[in-house]
């Protein structure tokens, strides 16, 4: 039991995977918020554009 136990401490494999979804969601959500923000951006730049050209 103790040498089980001793293991299962020592034992990090499952550590990276977590490490990495953490990665994964952070860089998704600047993704996710720089897309956002430089779609409302281009909306008002186009709606501008199409307005002077009428």
């Amino acid at each position: 039991m103790k040498q089980w136990i001793q293991n299962m401490w020592l034992n990090d494999e499952g550590q990276d995977i977590a490490e990495y979804a953490v990665m994964l969601a952070v860089i998704l959500v600047l993704v996710v918020g720089t897309i956002r923000l430089i779609g409302t951006q281009s909306n008002t730049a186009f709606s501008q554009v199409a307005s002077s050209i009428q």
